[in-house]
Parts: structure tokens; sequence; C-alpha cells
């Protein structure tokens, strides 16, 4: 089986006999060799101390002095906040632990940035064994933002990051400002020719994905919702893709960003919804819990539908913790 998101860290943990993922030092090692923790040329003696006695033990006790001894106010609060994350990572039994724990209790203080990794580190364990680029590909929206354009009448989405560096390394050229041509044009579409290409660059981040007119892009989503839900709840759920809701006696939905919650709140207290508003919605699914003894009473066997939008500047920011916190189901016990 091909190897795929290096980059989750998911090589500096172990699985345990539950299939969670182990806190391990390696992976707590991960987090302070990131930038943002690295101590600047500036930094005092003290930072330098406390990150230096972190590398020899990341899982030692740090008193709130040692902390109230760095000399900058923003590296305190830098790292009052990694040491509030690291604590609840040691706290929990597992990485799918820690992130349901942070999802239910609040999250308050953690960085975007930690709880992003955490997604792609818990999904890199979740899809293990997956076989389907375009399955791959459409789970990068649970942990990395998108940008939105349209290319022969198709919803493209493709790396924000990537997209936003592009566009900040180069001025377009004449040629392709008056053609109105967009930096996800110079990227590989995602397509059943190229997908074996998937594999080498999973890490680039460097293909596009035909949401609008591709129907595996959007299949391809739904089995991610699936697998993330099963490996963390021990749901089993059907979601299929749809054109449109057209249940007059729709009972539940999840948003699955923040424009989605607010497009769809509006729908369901049946306030009119501006066209503008309607077109940014780019993917509505339909997910069906399969096990009626773990459907909330006030569901039951109806579905639950599932909205994706862009905001007005065309990006796409997916909230998986919206599925965990939103979706109507009885928790006997968690699956990691």
């Amino acid at each position: 089986m091909p190897e795929f998101w290096v980059s989750s860290g998911h090589h500096l943990t172990r699985r345990d006999a539950g299939g969670g993922l182990v806190v391990t030092d390696e992976l707590l090692l991960a987090y302070l060799a990131r930038p943002e923790l690295l101590p600047p040329e500036e930094a005092c003696d003290a930072e330098r101390a406390l990150h230096a006695a972190l590398l020899r033990e990341p899982r030692r006790p740090v008193a709130p002095a040692e902390v109230a001894a760095l000399a900058d106010a923003d590296a305190r609060e830098n790292w009052q906040m990694i040491l509030a994350f690291r604590d609840r990572l040691l706290a929990a039994r597992s990485v799918e632990a820690a992130y349901l724990d942070l999802v239910r209790r609040g999250g308050a203080g953690t960085p975007p940035l930690f709880l992003n990794q955490l997604v792609h580190l818990i999904l890199r364990n979740a899809l293990d064994g997956c076989d389907d680029p375009y399955t791959l590909r459409a789970a990068e929206l649970f942990f990395r933002s998108q940008r939105a354009s349209v290319a022969d009448g198709s919803l493209l989405l493709a790396d924000a990051e990537l997209i936003d560096e592009a566009q900040g390394a180069s001025r377009p050229s004449p040629l392709v400002a008056m053609l109105g041509r967009e930096p996800v044009s110079e990227l590989d579409v995602l397509t059943a020719e190229n997908a074996w290409t998937y594999w080498s660059r999973s890490d680039a981040f460097s293909m596009a994905l035909n949401l609008g007119s591709d129907p595996r892009s959007r299949e391809g989503l739904a089995q991610a919702i699936q697998a993330f839900l099963r490996h963390l709840l021990a749901v089993e759920v059907a979601v299929e893709p749809l054109p449109a809701i057209e249940d007059p006696d729709w009972r539940w939905f999840v948003g699955l960003d923040a424009e989605g919650t607010r497009i769809g709140n509006a729908l369901w207290r049946g306030e009119p919804v501006e066209p503008a508003a309607a077109e940014r919605v780019v993917a509505l699914f339909r997910l069906t819990i399969l096990d009626p003894d773990r459907a909330d009473p006030r569901v039951g066997d109806r579905p639950v539908y599932l909205l994706l939008a862009m905001t007005p500047d065309r990006t796409v920011t997916m909230k998986p913790q919206n599925l965990i916190a939103g979706l109507p189901v009885v928790s006997p016990g968690d699956a990691r």
C-alpha cells in the first residue's frame, strides 16, 4: 500500500490495543520543533533554558513561575498555550481522546493550527489502508482550507496556503490577468488518468479537486466523513451526496463550516436566503445513522443533512468538530 501524509506525523506515534494513537515523546518533540516554538534570536535566557529542558524531557512538569520568568509577554502567552495543549494530550488515553476532549469541553486557547494537526493525524490513522486518491484528496478539506474557483463550468478546490503562496510569490502576467485565469489553473486537477500521481505528492497538497462536476470527488468526501465518524465515535453511518434538499420534514442538519451553519440556520428558521448565499453552498450530503439504537430519539430514523459552503471570498474552511458536536447520536462510549 503506498504511503501518504507523512507530514501528519503518524510515524512518530503508534497504535494502542484499541486502535487509537499513543502520545509519544517523539510526537511531543515534533511540536517543540515547530518554528512558532523555537526561541528567536532575541529570546531571553529563561526561554532558551525552558525550551532546552523540554527537548531533553518533553513530559516534564513546568511550574507557572518558569513561564512567568520569560521576559517577553508574547512568549509567555505562547508557552502557556502550548503547555496547556501538551498537558491535555498527556492526560488523554490517546490522540483521538484528546481531540474529543478539546471538542466537547472546549478548546479555547488552543491554536487552530494544532487542532488541524490533530485532525490530520487522526484521519491518517482512520484512513490507513485507503487506496482511493479521491477519498484522500477530499479528506484534505478536514484540516486544510481551500480556495474555490470555477473553470470550464466546474467548481474547483485548491489548497488555500498553496494558492496564497503562489499569489504572493509572483504577480500574474497582463495576459493572465486579462483572461481572468487564477492560480488554480496552474495546478493539476485530480482525474482518473492522473490519480496515481497523488501518492507521490500527497504531502505537497498540490492537486485541485473538481468538487462541482466530478461525482467521485463528492463521494470521496462522503467516504472520509464515514471513516472519521466510525473511527472517533464508533458509529456506522451512510453518507450520500445530494444535488439539493427536497425533504419537507428535515429535522436535523450539521453545518460543516461556519458559512454552512449560518445558511442552514436560516433555512431551518424558514428565513429567506439570498441567492448569493445559496450559491455559496458547495456540497450537500444526506447522512443516515445505520444503528437505530445510536440515533437521538429526536431524529429517529430520519436523515441528517450536511451543508458545506464557501465564504464570500471563496474560502472553504471545514470544521470537522461540528460533526462531533452536532451529530445526533447517543454515545455508549467512544471508539478510541
